[in-house]
């Protein structure tokens, strides 16, 4: 028996690969209610470490035997100190090195598939959040697409396929979380690109990312082709890669929609979410692999880990795509949705330049799951 450390790493594979897991989060109750580890096959107990300041006996009970137990808090050192007293109690316990904010941050990147003229497309899943992002690889080069701000995970994945980074993409401006696609561009020389709808208030230099646009990567010439797709912000667009690959951005999810209201306009912008929808998008190929930005809930990940379904699947299966009268499309988007995220004004600043926060505001700014759904 004894304490053990797991990584965020070594949790995702778990998350993806369906294992069962027993989390004892010895954060308070409203954090735990608020966000937490999510796993199919995941059981939990949570309980705020203060209350195990005098000991661990009063819970030994209400731990299995039979399987792994994982120790959570928000920063590491709370439940090092219960692991500790567990291990002591014959238990063979685990502690999440970092906590709840090394999981916020860990990426986990998973390919998509191969492109026809050469070339890859992978999905980085950040798990803790719900946030997706993708590289495009195609004769040594590299596009990204929604990148987090954990800029060194996309820098060293790209430099182990000796990849350069050459184009940087963020769909829309993002209120959940914070952009790395500047800093990466800044690092790289890539060109970055924004909607120019989005970006009325930034105080930085970009390429204007417009409907029609047509980037090619690498020597294949692998197209991306820009889609105007407004809804979630005024300024939101979508990409067809590859003719084979939708990426939705935070207009369409695989069980949701997107929200119109990060910005104060859902009553304004509701109707540009239906037209993108029920019009942009249904001109589209039935065929096409949805990938989008966020996902809601850990039932969103396939088989293999990524989040994708066919265009043709949602039309169906998606109640966000089937509500045909335009009157209560209305009202389930504005009278549905969720909490806004945590700080996301503060966020959307940062993305627009107008505040710079250090990385542990950073961080604080984007603890708390992801709401950029329609409920």
């Amino acid at each position: 028996m004894g304490i053990q450390v797991m990584t965020s790493q070594e949790l995702a594979r778990k998350v993806m690969n369906k294992e069962p897991l027993f989390i004892l989060d010895v954060r308070n109750e409203r954090d735990f209610q608020d966000w937490k580890i999510e796993g199919r096959n995941f059981q939990y107990l949570n309980v705020p470490y203060f209350e195990l300041l005098d000991g661990v006996e009063e819970i030994l009970g209400q731990l299995p035997k039979e399987m792994q137990v994982l120790v959570v808090c928000a920063k590491e050192g709370s439940s090092v100190m219960v692991a500790e007293m567990l291990s002591e109690a014959g238990l063979d316990v685990f502690y999440l090195q970092g906590g709840m904010k090394a999981w916020s941050e860990h990426l986990e990147p998973v390919k998509i598939g191969d492109l026809q003229n050469g070339g890859e497309l992978y999905q980085f899943v950040r798990p803790g959040k719900g946030c997706l992002s993708y590289m495009i690889i195609s004769g040594g080069e590299a596009a990204l697409i929604d990148a987090t701000r954990m800029t060194e995970s996309y820098l060293d994945f790209a430099n182990k396929r000796d990849a350069k980074i050459t184009h940087v993409f963020d769909t829309h401006l993002h209120a959940d979380h914070i952009s790395g696609g500047r800093s990466i561009a800044e690092q790289t020389g890539a060109k970055y690109w924004l909607p120019p709808k989005d970006a009325a208030e930034v105080t930085f230099n970009y390429l204007p990312l417009e409907n029609g646009n047509r980037i090619t990567v690498g020597e294949t010439a692998m197209e991306i082709n820009a889609l105007y797709s407004p809804g979630h912000t005024i300024g939101s667009t979508s990409f067809i890669v590859d003719q084979q690959y939708l990426l939705s951005g935070d207009i369409l999810f695989i069980d949701s929609i997107g929200r119109p209201d990060l910005a104060g306009m859902a009553e304004d912008w509701v109707s540009d979410l239906r037209e993108s929808l029920y019009v942009r998008y249904r001109e589209l190929a039935r065929e096409l692999i949805v990938l989008p930005a966020h996902f809601m809930h850990i039932d969103e990940l396939n088989e293999d880990g990524t989040v994708s379904a066919a265009l043709g699947a949602l039309f169906t299966h998606n109640h966000g795509l089937n509500v045909e009268d335009e009157a209560q499309f209305r009202a389930m988007v504005t009278e549905n949705l969720p909490p806004q995220p945590n700080a996301y004004q503060e966020i959307r600043k940062t993305n627009m330049g107008m505040l710079k926060p250090d990385k542990d505001a950073q961080r604080e700014m984007e603890i708390g799951p992801n709401r950029c759904a329609i409920r």
